[in-house]
């Protein structure tokens, strides 16, 4: 019996033996990339000339020849110099950042927000050489910048392909954080095609890679040690890393950069639309089997949208037979299109589906804002929203680029509270009906069913988006 006992417990420690064998063979090694990629990432330094802040004292310079030299060594280290010709001397900002070589004869990237507004750009080789750079162009919107520096044979890296990446995946970035350099360091891709706020036109990959200070724009690798991603941003309430990184896909970063390479700026696709989420309630009110898709709340006039016949409460659920799941879908497709190339559209139309063709136009450099104005003809409503309204004057529909529609005068108790409704607010749609009037408005009011998803298209300070809310009777 003791021997039996004595020959399953050894069965079971080899059983336990293999098992971390095991799970220590599939744990990725990642000796052999750092070791050949490192020599292509490089450290990015940046000095900014800045005016020397005047260090005004009041009264003379105390009279330090009467203390011991101890401490008048001391007071002269201490009290503050004052320049020579005030004013005319500069002092220097620097910045740490990393970046890595595209090409062999000198061609670098790495994040615009490592190089903005820098007078000078040094770049540290893994030789610890210097080289000084030049910034041939960048991208705020992606956060991309090209440099180049004089040099031939440097080592480069492999591109890889961002789009066969699996969540899961190992990855490994290399970089400077707090100026360490060739700091390697890895995890899994947490997530893809994220939407960051402000940044329409980057599906960011997630990661849980460490991130710090000085990591940005250098490189995310695959198991192959190919380039995926330029490390760009953390979420952090600390200011350190807090398991949540993001990087800009390479192929992303690629077309910015040869953009920039070849005309010195980067031309995206544009619709001309202002879209948003199709939740729940609003996949309800618009008759939707499931949440999905991007809700048109705007369309700027003279747009290609606007051409391509695309109206406000349409839901846009493709783009060239590519699926728009989530709204934030449509800005990286379209913003990867060119200008004067076809975009095929499936909608949701009132019920039904539709196919609508438009020629993508250019992204302007900088949108127009819409204005509000003032109105008058005020009509209260049944007060099953508990709102006064009153019809749009002609200069307003001119500047709001409208039709129709009302304007909030005032705002009781009720459902229009509730929903956060104010006055000032523009109201073009309700429960999928043109509003042309005051009177209108009262009449669909009246009509609106109970205890189901209404949809709502609110102006605010020129800004559309549709709101949902319900009434109980």
């Amino acid at each position: 019996m003791l021997n039996l006992r004595t020959s399953l417990s050894g069965l079971f420690s080899l059983f336990l033996l293999a098992q971390a064998s095991l799970a220590h063979a599939e744990l990725p090694d990642f000796t052999e990339l750092v070791e050949q990629a490192s020599p292509a990432v490089v450290n990015i330094s940046t000095r900014q000339n800045l005016p020397q802040r005047e260090v005004a004292i009041q009264g003379q310079m105390p009279d330090l020849q009467g203390l011991p030299p101890q401490f008048r060594e001391f007071f002269e280290r201490s009290l503050p110099q004052m320049p020579r010709n005030p004013g005319s001397r500069q002092r220097e900002a620097q910045s740490l950042g990393s970046g890595f070589i595209i090409s062999d004869d000198g061609y670098i990237l790495t994040n615009n927000h490592v190089v903005a507004d820098a007078d000078e750009i040094i770049v540290r080789l893994s030789d610890r050489s210097e080289l000084q750079a030049k910034l041939i162009g960048a991208d705020p919107r992606t956060d991309v910048a090209l440099l180049k520096v004089e040099g031939k044979n440097l080592p480069t890296l492999k591109v890889g392909k961002p789009d066969e990446l699996k969540v899961g995946s190992w990855v490994l970035a290399i970089g400077s954080p707090f100026g360490f350099d060739h700091s390697a360091t890895a995890g899994i891709v947490s997530a893809k095609g994220r939407s960051l706020p402000n940044e329409n036109y980057v599906p960011f990959i997630q990661t849980d890679v460490a991130i710090n200070p000085g990591n940005s724009g250098g490189p995310l690798f695959n198991l192959d040690g190919q380039v995926i991603g330029i490390n760009s941003q953390i979420y952090t309430r600390s200011g350190g890393f807090m398991g949540v990184s993001f990087a800009i896909p390479i192929d992303v970063a690629m077309d910015v950069a040869n953009q920039l390479k070849s005309g010195g700026k980067v031309s995206r696709g544009w619709l001309g639309v202002v879209i948003q989420e199709v939740n729940k309630d609003l996949a309800e009110s618009f008759g939707l089997e499931k949440p999905a898709g991007a809700l048109v709340a705007q369309v700027m006039e003279d747009g290609p949208a606007a051409k391509g016949g695309l109206q406000v409460g349409d839901v846009i659920l493709s783009l060239n037979d590519q699926p728009i799941i989530l709204s934030a879908d449509l800005p990286h497709l379209v913003g990867a299109m060119k200008a004067g190339s076809k975009a095929d559209l499936e909608v949701i139309r009132e019920g039904e589906r539709k196919r609508l063709q438009m020629t993508v136009g250019s992204l302007p450099e900088d949108g127009d804002e819409l204005a509000a104005g003032e109105s008058s003809g005020v009509e209260r409503s049944s007060n099953r929203l508990g709102v006064a309204v009153a019809e749009l004057a002609a200069e307003q529909k001119k500047s709001l680029d409208l039709r129709g529609g009302v304007v909030i005068k005032e705002v009781q108790d009720g459902p229009a509270a509730l929903i956060g409704l104010r006055p000032g607010d523009v109201i073009t749609h309700l429960n999928n009906q043109a509003i042309d009037s005051a009177k209108t408005f009262t009449t669909v009011v009246k009509e609106l069913p109970a205890n189901r998803s209404v949809s709502m298209r609110v102006l605010r300070e020129g800004r559309a988006s549709f709101i949902t809310f319900k009434l109980s009777e």
